[in-house]
């Protein structure tokens, strides 16, 4: 049993005291055998029997009455099985809070989120455990907040829902870099998530050193996982994946394509209607759903012929999470979408060409400017949305401009020379060309996300049919996106702040592998980079909470459409349509918070392996604290034993003797 104050129990020998007593008394009478007595002791072992058991009861009551006072004094917790309070005084605690969408999600039955749950619990929790110090890092800022008591979560603005996904990693590291700093003595470590795999990224490399980070600290550190790992089952969530202004014969339309999942599948057929708004008309559409995704493309909106930019919303019915329930998107003019070669042979250039001009629709422009290295001065990279680079890694000042580019939010793929030099950018160094004895397959890859996802109805790239005849080394901390059979990297994607940095360790010409004869997996990925950074272009942009945060300390946001009650601070964290100078924003939940899949328990349990490490299930729809105090238990205990105690001490009443008759 856990204790909050375990010197108390240091007493508890003094529940042997009336044992002590009642020897020592039965030492103070010595016995003097009498004759005229005989008789008296010979009526009295009738009734020794009874006697004895008598005093042994008393006995016992009153020590298990002074074992309840020092128990109830010591101030018991009833979830003792946790070990919360084992171990002294805990000098920090950290408090990691997951608030991305997902979180906001409310059980059935249940009148607050699960991160509401979670702040409610770690409030009540904490204040009981006691700590010389508590800090929360949320998953937004993760930035350290020091709190006077754990009472302050319950007001604090980092304690909200917001629209953004997590970083569980990123929590942990930013957690390791407060216990290095501030070289704090035992430290708690609290994480409050639903265990979705998209924030908690399990598969990445980061969690390796993490682990090894932590073992390394010489003071104790525990960590408490409190897990709201239910889905609704009835959630749906709405997407819109695209808007196309067009002009018509009789003005102009607005093409909506949007994407509708639910956390499990439907049982039967669901009629679900769609409420859209545009420039302050609204229209209803009922959509038919079946299974747990339903994709509806391009529907037409009409628009008047003089608005070439404008703002929208669509919105669902309320369900078990709100923060899924609406969409909001911007138009305006689609901008071209300009793709540079870079390349110093021009002749290898047809297949990048190709996959880089071709739109995928024919009301979008597309543009190739094939450009070797020494010709990069005269380039306008503010118009290009994608490089592809063939050629040495840039050194000096092209790359200089090439992380410019890349910090704005451009997308760059980079492919393999003929012959690698020492070169690195971003961390990443071509090495030497391997070819093996036999064409080498794809082995995995991510197709949950990045360029290498699958299609919008589910269905996955032909990666696994590409074949490797040759392929470059990369030496770097890059994502591997897809691996060749024997783990080496056919494609990764460099850490940056914003943009896309994709390395791809072998060409499309012929002689190094399939990918221009199977063309579908370099087309995808190409037009799916082209789009990123497209987005980046013009005057309107659609994009996920989080990916402009860094704007809100220097740029001036309003805000024309979302939530009311959001603080200007976390206007790029939360959905809505804002605008910053002449830019208009669509700000949405990323798209991999629409994937329900958690980390299983064995998962959870691997990534905290070797570490002191404790598991704690809850319930949104539960409110009481995880931990609580039962002295009061203790006291009852203490007062029955020693109202039993009195009961049996009390003389037996002997029946009067009967009166002599006259």
């Amino acid at each position: 049993m856990n204790v909050l104050q375990p010197l108390i129990l240091a007493g508890l020998p003094l529940a042997a005291l009336p044992v002590i007593i009642h020897l020592i008394n039965q030492r103070r009478f010595q016995t003097v055998r009498w004759g005229a007595m005989m008789f008296l002791v010979a009526a009295n072992r009738m009734a020794r029997g009874y006697a004895r058991l008598r005093q042994w009861l008393i006995l016992a009551l009153r020590v298990l009455g002074l074992i309840g006072l020092i128990f109830a004094v010591s101030r018991p917790l009833a979830s003792g099985w946790l070990g919360l309070a084992a171990g002294g005084r805990i000098d920090t605690t950290i408090i990691l809070l997951d608030r991305s969408a997902s979180m906001s999600q409310q059980e059935p039955g249940a009148s607050r989120s699960k991160l509401r749950a979670a702040v409610e619990q770690l409030a009540g929790t904490l204040r009981l455990l006691g700590s010389n110090r508590w800090i929360l890092i949320d998953s937004q800022t993760r930035t350290p907040h020091e709190l006077k008591e754990p009472g302050e979560l319950l007001q604090s603005p980092e304690t909200d829902p917001t629209s953004a996904a997590s970083d569980i990693p990123g929590l942990l590291d930013a957690a390791r870099q407060y216990v290095r700093d501030n070289k704090t003595g035992r430290t708690e470590i609290w994480i409050a998530s639903d265990l979705r795999r998209a924030d908690w990224d399990e598969q990445s490399g980061r969690w390796e050193g993490l682990r090894s980070a932590f073992l390394e600290f010489p003071q104790a550190i525990r960590f408490h996982l409190l897990s709201y790992a239910d889905t609704a089952a009835d959630n749906l969530s709405i997407r819109v994946v695209n808007t196309t202004r067009r002009r018509t014969a009789t003005g102009a339309e607005l093409l909506l394509s949007m994407v509708l999942t639910r956390d499990q599948p439907t049982p039967a057929p669901l009629s679900v209607p769609l409420r859209i708004e545009v420039a302050g008309a609204s229209s209803e559409l009922t959509v038919e759903f079946t299974g747990n995704r339903h994709e509806l493309r391009d529907h037409p909106v009409t628009l008047d012929a003089t608005q070439e930019r404008g703002w929208g919303r669509v919105s669902l019915p309320t369900d078990g999470n709100p923060s899924d329930n609406e969409a909001y998107f911007v138009f305006a003019p689609p901008p071209r979408r300009q793709t540079l070669l870079v390349t110093d042979q021009a002749s290898t250039a047809d297949a990048l060409q190709a996959s880089a001009g071709i739109a995928p629709d024919p009301s979008l422009t597309s543009g190739v400017d094939v450009v070797g290295v020494d010709q990069l001065a005269g380039v306008d990279w503010d118009a290009a949305a994608l490089v592809l680079w063939h050629s040495q890694l840039p050194t000096s000042d092209t790359a200089a401009a090439l992380r410019t580019f890349i910090d704005r939010g451009g997308q760059i793929v980079f492919f393999p020379p003929d012959t690698p030099s020492a070169a690195s950018f971003l961390g990443q160094t071509w090495k030497n060309w391997i070819e093996p004895a036999a064409e080498l397959g794809v082995e995995t890859w991510r197709g949950d996300q990045d360029l290498l996802a699958n299609t919008q109805d589910g269905s996955s790239l032909p990666v696994g049919e590409l074949s490797i005849r040759r392929y470059c080394r990369l030496e770097g901390d890059a994502v591997p996106l897809a691996t060749l059979k024997g783990g080496a990297p056919l494609m990764a994607r460099a850490p940056t702040d914003r943009g896309g940095a994709y390395f791809v360790a072998t060409t499309a010409q012929p002689r190094d592998s399939s990918l221009a004869a199977n063309g579908i997996v370099l087309y995808v990925f190409t037009q799916r980079a082209i789009a990123a950074g497209v987005s980046v272009l013009g005057d309107t942009r659609a994009v996920a909470a989080g990916e402009l945060a860094g704007l809100n300390a220097t740029a001036d946001w309003t805000r024309i459409a979302g939530a009311a009650d959001t603080i200007s601070t976390d206007y790029g964290y939360q959905r809505g349509v804002y605008s910053v100078g002449e830019m208009l924003f669509a700000v949405n939940r990323p798209p991999r918070e629409d994937d329900p899949r958690i980390v299983p328990d064995d998962g959870v349990n691997q990534l905290f392996s070797g570490l002191d490490f404790r598991r704690v299930e809850d319930q949104a729809s539960r409110l009481s604290t995880l931990v609580q105090e039962i002295w009061r238990s203790f006291l009852l205990v203490m007062m029955l034993a020693l109202l039993g105690e009195a009961a049996l001490c009390i003389p037996k009443v002997l029946p009067k003797p009967a009166e002599p008759s006259a």
